[in-house]
């Protein structure tokens, strides 16, 4: 019998696969009966959280900081010497657990997603999901390397796009260019390490038996509730009900610049939202930033404001953008620790607002599940995390104002609401131009390998989907929009989860314009049900139906049209 494992991760990040390997063995070796089933998910879950949390620290190490060599090469000594041994051991485990027909109470949705994970798994790719990590690092190092010099002084591409809230048009176009160049530049790198991911994700569906990648990854997600196809459908309907709203939108904001077509250069985040006119300024500090968010936190719900509070206390939170650091926002649980960690790149915008709300959103869903005993009951799908993440989003909007605790004058708080119901609008759009580029990609491998067809095909659903800004002239940067997207290479068909959960989230919205302190109640109660229950069951928990059908669409379009109005008269 090995000994007692550690309970913090910090002592057990140091061990070699020979300690961790007998706790393995014995699991597999003991006796499972109605008596002892408990005890060994339990035993199980220990190991689960130390490992998770291992990687998940050292994950965020390489993100912290791209130049960090020695983060870098920690992380590839756990891929190859732990992860990959264990992958096997775990998947006897699975068997063990499937053999036996015991299931412990709550544990049945738990089961089904165990059944699907040992069938998928091959020996074979275990290697190849290393090589993948390593091409993840390679990506980060690309763009969080993006630098351009301007006026003298270094800047991250992040805090360049601070320049574009200028009033001077001449000015925007000269910093958007600039970006362009310095992202073109890193064109043939970004090409080159595309033709490598590829690849290696092909040969994994094949090992695993699949057609294609893309069957792969639905068991990978445990999709059991929506097909590829009513994903196509979804893009269809929003073309039919989004693209219209999201037309008058940029049209709105063209007639208030008095241009006569919209440019990149009047656009924001990813091309696609239009800047705030004048600029809003939110915070100078990440003190700031996070002693209103708090406040506001607070605001919505006394607990999960106090869960912020924690993650304040104990250092869980790197908002601020800096050189070498890697892009994007995310949450990562710490599960033995019982904590999340919320990485961002905050430049004093309220989209850095919007973001820490959203990674606040996914923290508290790891705290509120981690009540559950077992691991697999909180590894909950992507699609019910994120309404954990873009509800707060919405609830958090009426405590925006300094009156509240929040950042804003009532004026500019109203604006930062409507501004962020715009953005939701638009963004389903965005969305289905990578989700739609994703199933093309997956869907015609060989194509895919030929970077001018990619480049066409991002160019050709660009088009369809968000005809409503000018990009003549500036083709090389349009169509090589695919490469700014880091879940395309990263976290491939992942996009489509947001946008199914903008529909969960903007009905939970819904729900708390008419009965706050029901909507909260049902908000928490979804989250704390971890992944207990299938899909379509959390999203009723939480007060909202799974659908995306036009007919849906339509309801929260006009729904979210109608608050824009209300609040233009503030």
């Amino acid at each position: 019998m090995p000994g007692t494992l550690p309970n913090t991760t910090l002592e057990f990040m140091n061990w070699s696969w020979s300690q961790i390997e007998p706790y393995y063995a014995e699991l597999i070796a003991r006796p499972l009966t109605e008596d002892t089933v408990e005890t060994w998910l339990l035993d199980w879950t220990q190991l689960s959280r130390l490992l998770s949390e291992t990687g998940n620290r050292l994950q965020i190490a390489t993100t912290v900081n791209t130049e960090d060599k020695e983060a870098v090469t920690q992380l590839q000594n756990f891929m190859v010497n732990i992860v990959e041994p264990s992958a096997s051991q775990e998947q006897k485990l699975k068997e063990k657990l499937l053999n036996s027909e015991l299931v412990a109470a709550g544990f049945e949705n738990a089961m089904r997603n165990i059944q699907t994970e040992a069938e998928i798994f091959r020996e074979a790719n275990v290697p190849l999901f290393t090589q993948e990590n390593d091409l993840d690092i390679e990506y980060n190092q690309i763009v969080g390397a993006q630098t351009v010099v301007w006026e003298g002084q270094e800047l991250t591409i992040t805090q360049l796009k601070r320049k574009l809230e200028t009033d001077d048009r001449g000015v925007r176009e000269a910093v958007w260019k600039a970006i362009a160049d310095r992202r073109l530049a890193d064109r043939p790198a970004l090409n080159e390490l595309w033709l490598k991911f590829l690849p290696i994700r092909l040969q994994m569906a094949k090992n695993a038996g699949f057609d294609s990648f893309r069957d792969l990854r639905w068991k990978q997600f445990k999709r059991f509730d929506y097909t590829p196809d009513d994903c196509l459908t979804f893009h269809d309907a929003i073309e039919k009900v989004v693209v219209p709203a999201a037309t008058r939108i940029y049209e709105k904001k063209r007639q208030k610049l008095g241009v006569d077509s919209l440019r990149p250069w009047d656009l924001d985040r990813d091309d696609v939202y239009p800047m705030s006119r004048p600029p809003l300024h939110p915070f100078q500090t990440n003190e700031e930033l996070v002693s209103k968010a708090d406040t506001i936190l607070h605001n919505v719900d006394p607990e999960l404001g106090d869960y912020f509070s924690i993650m304040r206390k104990e250092g869980l939170l790197d908002l601020d953008n800096r050189k070498g650091k890697a892009p994007g926002g995310y949450q990562a649980g710490l599960l033995q620790s019982k904590r999340p960690f919320i990485f961002m790149n905050a430049v004093g915008t309220q989209d850095d607002v919007q973001t820490l709300l959203h990674e606040a959103g996914h923290a508290f869903h790891l705290f509120e599940a981690l009540k559950l005993p077992y691991s697999q009951q909180w590894e909950y799908t992507s699609e019910i995390a994120e309404v954990a993440s873009m509800s707060m989003e919405l609830l958090a909007a009426p405590y925006l104002a300094a009156s509240e605790g929040g950042y804003y004058s009532p004026k500019d708080a109203a604006r930062a609401e409507i501004e962020h119901l715009e953005h939701n609008i638009l963004f389903w759009p965005f969305m289905a131009v990578v989700d739609a580029f994703q199933h093309w990609v997956y869907s015609n491998p060989q194509d895919a390998g030929i970077i001018a067809k990619c480049d066409a095909k991002w160019g050709e659903l660009w088009a369809r989907f968000i005809p409503g800004v000018d990009w003549s002239g500036l083709e090389d940067s349009r169509v090589t929009g695919w490469h700014r997207k880091l879940h395309i290479f990263q976290i491939p068909f992942y996009y489509v989860d947001y946008g199914l959960a903008q529909i969960g989230a903007m009905q939970v919205w819904r729900n708390s314009l008419s009965d706050k302190a029901k909507a909260i109640r049902d908000y928490r109660s979804a989250l704390a049900l971890g992944d207990t229950r299938p899909l379509p069951e959390l999203f009723a928990a939480a007060g909202a139906k799974f659908a995306f059908d036009a007919g849906t669409l339509s309801e929260l379009v006009d729904l979210s049209e109608k608050r824009i109005h209300e609040l233009e008269r503030v």
